[in-house]
């Protein structure tokens, strides 16, 4: 079985035992996590689209670890006008196990 769930801005598809990366949530390492927006619930050759959201399911996981992504480096420069500008940024993420798919 598995399940399409929407986070951070973007989708993810999981099945129980299943570790992903998203975005930030709060929360410490241990803690149990709730995603109730699932989009789309399947099990072999049956599949529910929801309309936008699947009502009655939602997806049980744990939070793994607090961690941060590689480094981004951000370069501009104009030629000729001896200006240039260099920033980094690390996004923040967080790696969840998902424990199960529970539908009503």
């Amino acid at each position: 079985m598995f399940a399409v769930i929407k986070t951070g801005g973007k989708q993810y598809r999981v099945a129980a035992d299943d570790t992903i990366t998203v975005m930030h949530l709060a929360g410490e390492p241990g803690s149990e996590i709730v995603f109730d927006n699932v989009l789309m619930i399947g099990d072999g050759a049956n599949a529910t689209v929801g309309t936008p959201v699947v009502s009655g399911v939602s997806v049980a996981g744990e939070i793994v670890d607090q961690a941060r992504s590689r480094k981004i480096i951000a370069f501009k420069k104009r030629r000729r006008k001896d200006s240039k500008r260099k920033r980094g940024h690390r996004q923040d993420l967080t790696i969840v196990k998902i424990k199960e798919i529970r539908a009503s």
